[in-house]
């Protein structure tokens, strides 16, 4: 429930601090005072974009301060807790800062929040009805939103309008896929004939580096038995070996030992490197054993190799890639194999609409009981709007297909007087009559919903005399059950409200002319003096003063 308003330098608002009541507040003023002001600054608070327009002329920046009671509103709280954005406890203070440099910030219970938070928390706070609900009424789509409000399916219906997609993603696919069917498969047959010469050649990078190494090794073969054989000879062979003059060295210095210890590491390392070196001549003899000039063995190496190439320059690949483009030919044909099994994707497009079908049929059984209750409720409303045996009728016609939004098509229809049929609504009703009509349906979809606050904006615009005595009684029940705002320009509608609001605009003293609206919650007899203004004009006397008095004590006796 709304508890404060506070709005600063808000178009041709200076400044307004206001404690709002429960139950039934009207709004009034003249033409012009800037009644639907309010109605401005909340519709920020809920996300609307606003500009620097906004702003009071001269000012740096409008702000908007609004404070709700959110003690029955447990998901409310729930949300908040999840997006952290608490604040103190049973309360939710929503804020909104507009700059003269055309930045906007948000908050919600002091946290900084994004435009869609601030829609998402409004949606549980506050429902505005606007005239110009009137015309939207017309349109299919709004009915058929208003209705799935009504029911409380609106969920449902996003469901069902993703799964509707999904099928049709689905249904496209196989299409698509059914005319590309040629083309696939000539796709499918060319991955195969490259996966299998790739297959065929059972090529893999150790082998390549294994080949290269072999390659060069058998190719030198020569080179490598000459080097070997001069290094075998100066090492061990030759009269000068290394071997022999290192022995000789060795000992010669052990000789030396008996004079001078200081020689014992030497000839402990050198002896060492004779240990070094034998261990090199004995390998070096086993690898001359091993070498075989084998030139069948280099003709196979020299036939693998160049078959290695030449699949690779078929590809315009380095061979070193062969094993990367085989695992990507494999991918894609597994790939191909999956979109291009159309059993597989009809099957996925049954499922589909085999989803789609059980939520839409399930939202269509739940939208034929909501239709029918809106139907009555509107029905006995329209008796008491001067409407007596008029009809309203929520028609849902089956579709021979199911689209987004349901397997039906929704259309409010209406007879305005009794013995007349029904016709859609866009076609029969006069403007009084639309507007008796959707005042009717925003009153009951309200009642409905779990918004405890609700503002209704000139809704009245079109009724007159008795019906707006209806009208005022209407909205009065209605604020016993919830707390709702009204702005009107009828003075039967106003006697009939719990508390009154009056909107005065001022011109600026001295020097300035700037213009300023503000906001006086009425006492009795003022009251009295507004409503006779409201019925009289500018010449108010004491009947009317009378008359504006016997309508407070009447609208204050209705329940």
């Amino acid at each position: 429930m709304l508890r404060q308003i506070s709005i600063r330098n808000f178009v041709i608002v200076d400044q307004i601090d206001l404690d709002v009541l429960p139950g039934f507040t009207v709004l009034t003023g003249e033409t012009g005072a800037g009644k639907s002001i309010l109605i401005d600054a909340l519709t920020l608070i809920l996300g609307e974009r606003g500009d620097t327009s906004l702003i009071r002329l001269g000012c740096e920046r409008a702000e908007i301060n609004v404070t709700f009671d959110i003690s029955r509103l447990p998901s409310l709280v729930q949300w908040m807790d999840d997006n952290d954005l608490q604040g103190e406890a049973e309360s939710c203070l929503m804020r909104r800062i507009i700059e003269s440099n055309g930045r906007s910030r948000n908050y919600i219970n002091g946290h900084a929040a994004t435009l869609q938070q601030m829609r998402i928390a409004g949606d549980y706070l506050i429902a505005i009805h606007s005239q110009h609900a009137h015309q939207l009424l017309l349109q299919k789509d709004a009915q058929r939103e208003l209705l799935d409000a009504f029911a409380g399916c609106g969920e449902l219906a996003k469901t069902v309008k993703s799964g509707y997609q999904h099928w049709r993603n689905c249904q496209q696919l196989r299409i698509s896929m059914e005319e590309r069917a040629a083309e696939m498969l000539d796709k499918r047959a060319q991955l195969e004939w490259q996966l299998e010469e790739l297959s065929a050649l059972n090529f893999s990078l150790d082998e390549w580096q294994q080949l290269q190494a072999d390659h060069s090794r058998l190719s030198h073969l020569a080179a490598l038995m000459e080097t070997v054989e001069l290094t075998i000879n100066a090492l061990s062979d030759s009269e000068s070996s290394v071997l022999g003059q290192l022995n000789a060295v060795i000992a010669q210095l052990q000789n030396m030992q008996e004079y001078d210890r200081q020689l014992q590491p030497i000839a402990d390392l050198l002896e060492s490197g004779h240990i070094q070196v034998r261990e090199g001549l004995y390998e070096l003899k086993h690898y001359r054993q091993n070498l075989e000039l084998d030139p069948q063995v280099l003709q196979e190496i020299d036939q693998r190799m160049s078959a290695i190439h030449t699949t690779a320059r078929k590809f315009r690949l380095d061979p070193l890639q062969l094993p990367a483009l085989m695992d990507s030919l494999s991918q894609q044909l597994e790939a191909l194999g999956s979109s291009t099994d159309i059993e597989l994707l009809q099957a996925h497009e049954a499922a589909a609409w085999s989803a789609y079908f059980q939520q839409a049929t399930e939202l269509t059984a739940i939208r034929e009981q909501a239709g029918r209750a809106l139907s009555q409720q509107v029905t006995e409303m329209m008796q008491t709007l001067a409407m007596e045996g008029g009809q309203f009728s929520v028609t849902l016609t089956a579709l021979e297909q199911g689209n987004a939004d349901g397997l039906e098509h929704i259309e409010f229809q209406v007879a305005a007087h009794q013995g007349l049929p029904l016709r859609p609504l866009a076609k029969v009703a006069s403007g009084g009559e639309l507007s008796r009509i959707s005042l009717a349906i925003q009153v009951i979809t309200s009642k409905a919903g779990i918004v405890s606050t609700l503002v209704f904006d000139e809704v009245d615009v079109g009724i007159g005399g008795k019906v707006a005595e209806i009208v005022g009684r209407l909205l009065k029940k209605l604020g016993q059950e919830r707390q709702v705002l009204c702005v009107t320009h009828l003075p039967q509608v106003a006697a009939a409200g719990d508390q009154q609001w009056q909107v005065v605009k001022t011109l600026g003293a001295g020097e300035s002319v700037q213009v300023s609206s503000h906001i006086s919650i009425l006492d009795s007899q003022q009251r009295i003096e507004e409503i006779a203004r409201m019925l009289g004009g500018a010449h108010i006397t004491e009947t009317t003063r009378q008359h504006a008095a016997e309508m407070l004590q009447g609208g204050a006796s209705r329940s």
